[in-house]
């Protein structure tokens, strides 16, 4: 019998043997290549989505992953920001530091935080259209990153630091800024793609509770430095830095512009679920009842939104003219300018 299976072997192996030399040149690198693809995107991520998400005068391919991260590809990136493909033909175009070449610049660098440094690490993925498994090796960007990264050229221009070469760069920002005033980042994303269609449509209870925690986190810091800048520089009030205790009311704009306008019944569920010490006073901060999955990313989203408005405002009236547009509280009226006919 061992020998049987022996002699069994042995013949397939003859066999491959026979087949392999059948081939030509061609079909054996063929069969070599998709082999080494094979290899290299095992466990890769992959599109089940994709789509043209047009934003002010750009056109940018995106597409949501298998692990529902939502990207942007590279090249549409660079096109958006009216800057080309990476030099060489680079599929990163990292700088030595790490930082993608649109941020690379040294006088860039003051405007960076160490969020988007993180965040600004290139994404390899499978891109295939219609879904599943499959396609060509693609590089993209976090979605999010987009408005932070007009963020970092607009508060740079704001502060005279942009060279000749970069005004450009600020131009096109400003405009997918105000674009993208009108809706989330990541809804346009869903739209583009045709994601929103297969989202779970969860009751106004389950989405609090994907938002929110039952009892208080660790505490740790969640607002950008920036955030409250803009606010005090649209108030035309000193800024002495984050030490100094901030006006009363800077906790009520919070209250007005973040809490109120991320999803429906979010403040008053932060205020229920708040625990309360003897005199009446908050345990905690309301970022602390935030989940990390869904509640966390959704905050920063928008957090990043409503300070690349603050940004692009001349003033606090502008700002709050554009924020009830682009983020209107549940159950009030947009507020439009209308101009009397002359």
């Amino acid at each position: 019998m061992t020998e049987d299976r022996t002699d069994e072997a042995q013949g397939r192996a003859r066999g491959g043997i026979a087949r392999a030399a059948a081939l030509s040149s061609n079909q054996r690198s063929a069969i070599a290549k998709r082999a080494a693809e094979a290899r290299w995107t095992k466990g890769m991520p992959y599109s089940t989505h994709e789509g043209i998400l047009a934003i002010g005068n750009a056109s940018i391919p995106c597409a949501v992953l298998n692990d529902k991260t939502r990207v942007l590809t590279q090249l549409g990136f660079l096109r958006a920001l009216g800057r080309g493909r990476p030099a060489g033909g680079s599929s990163q175009g990292s700088a030595g530091d790490g930082l993608p070449a649109f941020l690379s610049a040294d006088n860039l660098k003051a405007f960076i935080s160490n969020d988007l440094r993180r965040a600004s690490t290139p994404i390899i993925f499978q891109s295939h259209r219609g879904g599943g498994k499959g396609g060509n090796q693609a590089f993209g960007y976090l979605a999010e990153l987009l408005p932070q990264v007009c963020n970092v050229y607009l508060e740079a221009r704001r502060q005279r630091a942009l060279t000749p070469q970069q005004r450009h760069v600020a131009d096109a920002c400003e405009i997918l800024v105000r674009a993208l005033a009108h809706i989330g980042i990541i809804a346009l994303v869903d739209e583009a793609t045709g994601y929103e269609e297969v989202r779970d449509k969860l009751a106004l209870q389950e989405i609090l509770d994907a938002y929110l925690r039952k009892e208080l986190a660790a505490w740790a810091k969640r607002f950008p430095d920036d955030f409250y800048k803009q606010i005090f520089r649209l108030r035309n009030w000193q800024w002495k830095g984050m030490k100094i205790n901030r006006p009363q009311v800077v906790a009520n704009y919070t209250k007005d512009f973040v809490y109120s306008r991320l999803a429906p019944g979010i403040l008053e569920e932060l205020q229920v679920r708040m625990p309360k010490d003897d005199k009446g006073r908050n345990k905690g901060t309301y970022t602390q009842l935030f989940t990390d999955n869904i509640g966390h990313p959704a905050l920063a989203q928008h957090l990043h939104a409503v300070t690349a408005l603050m940004t692009a405002s001349r003033n606090w009236d502008d700002f709050k003219r554009m924020i009830n547009i682009a983020f209107p509280k549940k159950g009030t009226n947009l507020d439009f300018n209308f101009v009397e006919p002359t």
